[in-house]
């Protein structure tokens, strides 16, 4: 298992698009991934599960993956929500 806590920054949090975008992403892996947020656990592959979580600005997540491609699972889908939080 894999795992990486961040804070979202975006003024307007994880909404729609972004998400859509996370979703996207997670689903070329073969890994299992999810996004925790104050004991909540959402199927980063799925976008009502991720949308589910009302992640908005200033909320901490975690991302956590298992599988055989977990490491990369994790950096990439970290990459792109550092990069959705300068946006």
């Amino acid at each position: 298992m894999k795992e990486f806590t961040m804070r979202i920054t975006n003024e307007t949090g994880l909404h729609a698009r972004p998400a859509a975008r996370v979703v996207i992403l997670a689903t070329k892996f073969k890994s299992q991934i999810y996004a925790l947020k104050d004991g909540e656990k959402a199927d980063l592959k799925s976008l009502l599960a991720l949308l589910s979580l009302g992640i908005c600005q200033n909320d901490q997540i975690t991302i956590r993956a298992e599988g055989k491609d977990e490491n990369r699972a994790v950096k990439l889908i970290t990459m792109l929500l550092n990069e959705l939080n300068q946006q």
